[in-house]
């Protein structure tokens, strides 16, 4: 029997190993760390079950059959974070640069598998090189058999990619699917075609951190939801977002402690600027507004001029949409309605109440917007929100004009509750541009044209610059102090709490894409 146990210890000692000690410290010199380390550091200690520890491939052309690795290049296997149960995934870069390979994929299918039975998180650590070469189609169709998965899991668990290393060609497409894709600054890249395609093709020269880094992915394409300084940062950004998700589509994140005392915001009365032109930063009202360093944002620096991320508000975990007016005055366009829309069906699949924050001067004009398709675009958001059963409460804090107002979770659209602040202004559009319009031949025909307009301005001003047009329509269930907002919220979330919704019957809508 000892024999036995020494061979078993010998195999698990080589399985441990990855692609051996000389690989492990050029991870180590890149400033990375390993798929098992990193599976380590991420799971409560003592809790990962490994599942595929001993499986190898079994390519024999150009060589291959005198290559092989215990576990075959990821780590796959359950345990728990911070008490949650969930199944992850790691790619090992030692082993063949991480590709991926028929026995590689069947083990990512295993384990994707098993979380969609049980209703847990299904978290993937990337770090390959992409399809294994040597295995032609059968890699590829490896890629596709994960692919599949991640749509039957969609909307059903929560499924986040961490990207820690590179993830290029038919590899990014599982993270696209996924619900997150975090990135680490410096040390990963996604990209569909590398540097050296791109150049034969295009004739451009590109790095491979100009072409899919981090930062390109976070500022301009949208596909990297948070960003990390390390690696380590992003296993503690993955541990934070699994805190204000819950298990699964059945069931709701665990509501923490909270003793309801005084909550009065005195700091919201002084944020909005008298002068209803001059910007401020939403992130001070969502401050205001949430439990202490609650807020996790998402999209930080994509299409800053919508807010997007989660809270908890008396310990409940809420989803903040808000515009920003200090980008673009806080207009909608094709980027910040496609970065909402999404977060918003990500939260609806979920059960996470929606709180949307409004302060829209209307859909940013242009030919660089029209060409690009905000009419389409912004009809993702609409549709996103019209379609959400989950607790939906809208704040209006200057501005809501034109067809923004509708489609910023209003009441027309099935919010449960609206509030406005005394600042609100609910329009059409701007008193300037309203008067313009309507009084153009009183302007016209008045001896001091900028006097009449002024003064029409003041009376269109009077009449729809203001929220109680709308309260007396009942399109505002009541116009609240400012300080008062936090008070308001957590008794119009308490009261949504049990909130049922009959949707029709079909097989699903079609979305504008």
């Amino acid at each position: 029997m000892e024999s036995k146990i020494k061979v078993l210890n010998d195999k698990i000692a080589l399985a441990h190993l990855g692609g051996g000690q000389k690989r492990i410290e050029k991870q180590h010199e890149k400033k990375k760390l390993t798929a098992r380390e990193r599976v380590e550091y991420l799971m409560d200690e003592g809790s990962f079950e490994e599942i595929g520890m001993l499986v190898t491939h079994r390519t024999t052309d150009f060589g291959m059959e005198k290559e092989i690795y215990y576990g075959d290049g990821v780590i796959t296997g359950y345990g728990t974070i911070n008490g949650r149960f969930v199944y992850v995934f790691a790619q090992d870069f030692t082993v063949f640069g991480g590709a991926l390979s028929e026995t590689h994929a069947e083990k990512i299918c295993k384990v994707m598998d098993m979380a969609l039975k049980v209703g847990a998180p299904m978290i993937g650590l990337n770090d390959s090189g992409g399809a294994r070469i040597q295995e032609g189609v059968r890699s590829l169709g490896g890629y596709a058999d994960i692919f599949f998965r991640n749509v039957q899991a969609s909307g059903v668990i929560p499924q986040i990619s961490a990207i820690m290393g590179p993830c290029a060609g038919g590899a990014v497409y599982s993270p696209a699917m996924t619900d997150f894709t975090m990135m680490v600054e410096n040390n990963s890249y996604m990209f569909v075609t590398g540097p050296n395609v791109v150049k034969t093709v295009t004739n451009e020269e590109v790095t491979s951190e100009a072409l899919g880094g981090a930062i390109t992915h976070s500022t301009k394409s949208g596909v990297a939801h948070t960003t990390s300084p390390n690696g380590v940062s992003c296993l503690e950004d993955i541990k934070r977002l699994l805190s204000y998700i819950p298990q699964n589509n059945k069931e709701v994140t665990p509501k923490l402690p909270y003793k309801l005392g005084d909550e009065i915001r005195d700091q919201l009365s002084n944020i909005v600027p008298e002068n209803a032109n001059k910007p401020y930063d939403m992130h001070e009202v969502i401050r205001g507004i949430i439990d202490e360093e609650s807020f996790f944002e998402i999209h930080k620096d994509f299409a800053e001029n919508i807010i997007v991320g989660f809270a908890r508000i008396a310990g409940r975990s809420i989803g903040i949409i808000a515009n920003n007016p200090m980008f673009l005055a806080g207009c909608l366009d094709v980027k910040s309605s496609i970065k909402a829309a999404r977060f918003t069906r990500f939260c609806d699949c979920f059960n996470i109440p929606l709180l949307v924050l409004v302060d829209v001067p209307g859909f940013l004009p242009g030919t660089d917007q029209e060409w690009n398709g905000i009419i389409v675009h912004g009809a993702k958001l609409l549709y996103a929100l019209s379609e959400a059963t989950v607790p939906r409460v809208t704040v209006i804090t200057r501005k809501a004009y034109g067809g923004a107002y509708d489609v910023m979770n209003s009441k027309h659209i099935g919010a449960d509750m609206n509030f406005a602040w005394p600042t609100a202004e609910i329009a059409v559009m701007g008193a300037k541009g309203a008067s313009e319009i309507i009084f153009k031949k009183e302007i016209s025909e008045a001896e001091d044209h900028e006097a009449k307009l002024l003064e029409k301005e003041a009376e269109y001003a009077d009449l729809f610059a203001n929220p109680y047009t709308a309260a007396q329509r009942g399109f505002i269930d009541e116009v609240i102090l400012p300080n008062d907002t936090r008070k308001k919220l957590i008794k119009a979330f308490s009261m949504l709490e049990n909130k049922v919704v009959a949707m029709p019957n079909r097989k699903h809508g079609n979305i504008p894409l």
